[in-house]
């Protein structure tokens, strides 16, 4: 049945992901750490995926996108750009190494916002539920063996990170479903507007 179900238009299962994305400069230092344990830990999985925290995954009918952009656009839009403080690194034993997000509260108030306007457009079926991240972190690696989490945190634990970054959009990625690559396909800017909850219900 799914593969029938997939073959017609607008029915296909796509994940999508919703990430705050650092500048380039950041992007690019924060690579190079990902790399390093790639080569340092022979982990793969730390090679893929930018550098991202992220807000949300989910997957969900193609045909009921663009009312979910619509609905990510005026919670943008309502939203203030805030900054993001980076520091060290943490660890969701025994299988994920990431750097940990200190200034977690305007991340996790934006997740909240997030569920509270978009959670019902997002849930697939009782079984596909999305996944809000209300622990902000950016990750290094993930589904690590234990021998790579157990080295890689030794080592990890007593290094340093800072970094800083002002969010002043959210993205919004898709992949078919058991694809390993997202793409890009919207940008929401946070512009701080009076948004009326009116304008929101005609994205009902």
């Amino acid at each position: 049945m799914e593969t029938i179900v997939n073959t017609i238009p607008g029915y296909r299962v796509y994940e999508y992901l919703l990430v705050l994305s650092p500048h380039e400069e950041l992007w690019n230092r924060i690579m190079k750490v990902k790399e390093n344990f790639a080569e340092g830990y022979k982990s793969d999985h730390a090679r893929w995926g930018g550098p991202q925290i992220a807000l949300v995954n989910f997957s969900q009918y193609e045909m009921m996108e663009e009312r979910i952009v619509n609905r990510l656009r005026t919670v943008a839009m309502g939203y203030p750009p805030f900054k993001v403080e980076l520091k060290d690194f943490g660890s969701f034993p025994s299988h994920t190494l990431y750097i940990n997000v200190t200034s977690k509260l305007p991340v996790q108030n934006l997740v909240k916002k997030i569920r509270t306007d978009g959670q019902r457009l997002m849930k697939l079926n009782d079984d596909n539920k999305p996944l809000f991240s209300m622990e902000p972190h950016l990750t290094i690696a993930r589904k690590l063996k234990p021998w790579q989490y157990e080295k890689g945190w030794l080592e990890y634990s007593n290094k340093h990170f800072t970094g800083r970054f002002i969010a002043d959009s959210m993205s919004l990625l898709k992949r078919p479903a058991g694809d390993r690559k997202y793409r890009l396909i919207h940008q929401f800017e946070f512009q701080n507007l009076p948004v009326t909850t009116k304008q929101g219900e005609l994205f009902g």
